[in-house]
C-alpha cells in the first residue's frame, strides 16, 4: 500500500506533463472511477473477506470453499453494470459536472477505456479480499508490488511515448491500468488454486447459494452504501469546483490525489481489521475484535496524519511537481492547506469502516458518510452562495466534513463497544 502512493504520485506526474485539460478531464472521472475502485476493493470486496473470515473463524470449511464461486459471480456481475453506466449515463454527468471542449474529451476518452476493462478490476479486489479473508495479506500484497513494478513504466510509455512516439495520451494510462489489474488477477488466481487459502478451489460441482450471496452482499452493501455517498459527494463537489473554471477543477484534481493517495494507507491497516475483526466475530470473541479495532485505527489516525501535515506544511512545492501553471497551483495550495490536516481524522474512520465490515456492524459508517456528505455538499454551497467565501468555502466544507466522518464512527464505538448491548442481556437472561 505505501507503494501505491508511489503509483499515484507517478500518475499525476504523467497526466500532468500532458496540461490542464487532462488533470481536468481526470478530475472529472475520478468520483466514478473512484466510485467503482472503492466498492470493489473496499465496499464489496471488504463483504468478501468478512465473509470469508467469519465462515473460517466457525469453522464452516465448506462455505468457505463455495464462497469463491459466489464472489466470482459478483465480480463479474458488478463489472458488467458500472461498464454500462460509464457507456450510458457517464457522459451525460460529465457534462454536468462542468466538462466541456478539451477537458471534457480526455476525460471521455479515459472513461471508455478504462470502464471497458472493469471485469480485471473487479476480479482482482474480489480475489485478493478472498486473500485477506483467509489471513494472506502476504501473497495480494506481493502480486500488487510486482504488477505495479509493471504498471508505472507501462503507463509512462503508453501515457507519454518513447522516442519519436508520442504515446496514447490519457488513454495510455488506462490501458495500463487495466493491463496491470488482469496480471494481479491471474497471479492471485494461481495462488488459490494453488492451495493458498488452505484449500483447492472449485468452479464446478457447486450449487449457487442465495445464503452465500446474502452473507457477502449484507456486509458489502452497507461498505458499498458509504463508499457510494462518499463518491457522490466527490461528483457533487467537483460539481461545485466546476463553477469556478478550468484550472480550478485542474487544481482540485492535484489536491484531491494527496486523499487518493494515503487511502492505501488506510485501506492496508483497514483490510487487516476487516480479517482479525471477522475471524473473532466469528468466534464471538467481541473483546478482542473491539482491541484490534481500537488498535488499527489508531495507527492509521498517526500515520495518515503524519503524512498529511507534511503535505500541508510544503503545500506549493508539492502542487508544483505535477504541474506548473499559476492558477492551477493556487487552486490546489488551497485544497490542500484547508483538507490535509484533518486526514488523521479520515484515516481513522476509514480503518473503522473496515472493522465494522468484519464485525458485521456497518450502522455507524453509514451514518457518518451521510453526514459527512451533507456538510461537504450542502455546506459548500451555503459557502459559495449565501457566505461568498468562494473556492476557498468549498474546501473548508470538504474538511468539516472529514472532521465529522471519523469522530462520527470512532465515537460510537468507543461510547457503546460491540458485543456490548449482547453480553449484558445474555446476563440478565442468566440472573
Amino acid at each position: 500500500m505505501v507503494v501505491q502512493i508511489f503509483v499515484a504520485i507517478a500518475d499525476t506526474y504523467f497526466i500532468g506533463r500532458l496540461g490542464a485539460d487532462a488533470l481536468a478531464g481526470l478530475a472529472l472521472v475520478f468520483p466514478l472511477t473512484a466510485l467503482m475502485t472503492n466498492i470493489a476493493a473496499g465496499g464489496m470486496g471488504g463483504g468478501v473477506a468478512s465473509a470469508m473470515a467469519r465462515a473460517l473463524g466457525a469453522g464452516r470449511l465448506d462455505d468457505a470453499r463455495a464462497l469463491v464461486l459466489h464472489a466470482l459471480v459478483l465480480a463479474l456481475a458488478f463489472a458488467l453494470v458500472f461498464t454500462a453506466l460509464a457507456w450510458t449515463i457517464a457522459p451525460a454527468l460529465y457534462r454536468l459536472l462542468g466538462g466541456s471542449d478539451a477537458a471534457l474529451e480526455r476525460a471521455l476518452t479515459f472513461n471508455y477505456v478504462w470502464f471497458s476493462g472493469a471485469a480485471a478490476v473487479w476480479v482482482c479486489f474480489f480475489l485478493s479480499a478472498v486473500l485477506r479473508g483467509s489471513g494472506d495479506a502476504i501473497t495480494p500484497g506481493r502480486y500488487g508490488l510486482v504488477t505495479s513494478m509493471l504498471y508505472v513504466p507501462l503507463s509512462g510509455v503508453l501515457t507519454l511515448g518513447v522516442g519519436a512516439w508520442p504515446g496514447l495520451g490519457v488513454a495510455g494510462a488506462a490501458i495500463a491500468s487495466v493491463v496491470a489489474s488482469a496480471a494481479a488477477a491471474l497471479l492471485q488466481a494461481d495462488a488459490l488454486w494453488r492451495g493458498k487459502l488452505g484449500f483447492t478451489p472449485k468452479l464446478t460441482g457447486i450449487p449457487l447459494q442465495a445464503r452465500l450471496f446474502a452473507e457477502i452482499l449484507r456486509v458489502g452493501a452497507m461498505g458499498s452504501l458509504t463508499t457510494m455517498m462518499s463518491n457522490l459527494t466527490a461528483v457533487l463537489v467537483t460539481g461545485l469546483v466546476g463553477r469556478f473554471g478550468v484550472a480550478a477543477l485542474a487544481g482540485y484534481g492535484v489536491g484531491v490525489r494527496v486523499e487518493f493517495m494515503l487511502a492505501p494507507l488506510a485501506f492496508g491497516i483497514g483490510s487487516a481489521l476487516t480479517t482479525l475483526v471477522g475471524v473473532a466475530a466469528g468466534a464471538r470473541a467481541w473483546q478482542r475484535a473491539v482491541r484490534v479495532a481500537w488498535t488499527g485505527g489508531l495507527i492509521a489516525f498517526a500515520m495518515v496524519g503524519a503524512l498529511g501535515w507534511m503535505v500541508a506544511l510544503f503545500p506549493e512545492p508539492w502542487s508544483r511537481l505535477f504541474v506548473a501553471d499559476a492558477q492551477v497551483v493556487a487552486a490546489s495550495v488551497s485544497y490542500i492547506t484547508h483538507v490535509a490536516p484533518f486526514y488523521c481524522l479520515f484515516g481513522l474512520g476509514l480503518t473503522l469502516n473496515f472493522a465494522s465490515q468484519g464485525a458485521g456492524r456497518m450502522t455507524a459508517p453509514v451514518v457518518a458518510g451521510v453526514v459527512r456528505m451533507l456538510i461537504a455538499t450542502l455546506g459548500g454551497w451555503f459557502a459559495v452562495e449565501e457566505l461568498w467565501l468562494g473556492l476557498d468555502g468549498v474546501f473548508a466544507a470538504i474538511a468539516a466534513g472529514q472532521i465529522a466522518y471519523g469522530c462520527l464512527i470512532a465515537g460510537p464505538l468507543l461510547i457503546a463497544p460491540w458485543g456490548r448491548k449482547r453480553r449484558s442481556i445474555l446476563a440478565r437472561g442468566l440472573l
